[in-house]
């Protein structure tokens, strides 16, 4: 099948050999996605990555010779582009918020629908995060756990400035770059978030991004 020009690029990191020959024939079966390299631990990942520079990465968190967090942990998402999407059986939902907290942007079970793997990749390409309805209640809980912030409110009272300011944080844009969009100024969107962070309980702008998805703050389709 000819790709599009466009296509996203995707670096496959699993042990598992007949998994990875699973997700090549699957991805490859969509003309916007193209894998550009396999790696069977964390070793190779790590030297792949910056040679080269996928837009996706398909993370598996259990991987001998290093792991899927400790491959987060050396990536300097400064200077790589790169989106990460971890893969998961779902054994430890603390791996998956550490997972995120190093800078996955998404999270998809093992055995999830193959067109749920296929949106997640376009989602978490255009700046989004992405979790499947499965994960998002028990990784905002494991956040709630970890978190030191108080307590949430089950209806927080958002103004409708602060709502389109919580969906373009859940798109992963910038401050700046949501600034521009609702014709602000940089300082104004900082302030609107002190007051959401405040308002919700949350500590960051990733806990703010779950949060929403998970009390349909904002609508993932």
């Amino acid at each position: 099948m000819t790709k599009t020009k466009q296509a996203i690029r995707i670096l496959v990191a699993d042990d598992h050999a007949i998994f990875r020959d699973g997700l090549r024939r699957l991805l490859e079966g969509a003309d916007d996605m193209q894998i550009v390299g396999e790696a069977s631990n964390g070793v190779e990942c790590s030297k792949m990555l910056p040679k080269l520079k996928p837009d996706i990465l398909l993370l598996d968190l259990r991987m001998p010779e290093k792991d899927g967090l400790g491959v987060l942990e050396e990536i300097n998402f400064d200077n790589l582009a790169t989106r990460v999407i971890v893969l998961t059986a779902a054994e430890d939902d603390r791996d998956v918020v550490r997972a995120m907290r190093l800078g996955a942007r998404g999270v998809v079970l093992k055995q999830s629908a193959s067109d749920l793997l296929h949106k997640s990749i376009r989602k978490v390409h255009e700046g989004e995060i992405w979790l499947d309805n499965r994960m998002t209640a028990e990784v905002i809980d494991a956040f709630k756990k970890s978190s030191e912030s108080g307590q949430r409110r089950e209806k927080p009272l958002l103004s409708d400035r602060e709502k389109e300011i919580v969906q373009l944080v859940a798109q992963g844009f910038r401050n700046r770059e949501i600034g521009e969009k609702l014709f602000i100024s940089e300082q104004t969107v900082k302030n609107h978030l002190h007051n959401i962070f405040d308002k919700l309980g949350v500590s960051d702008r990733l806990e703010l991004a779950l949060y929403a998805i998970h009390h349909r703050l904002i609508e993932q389709s």
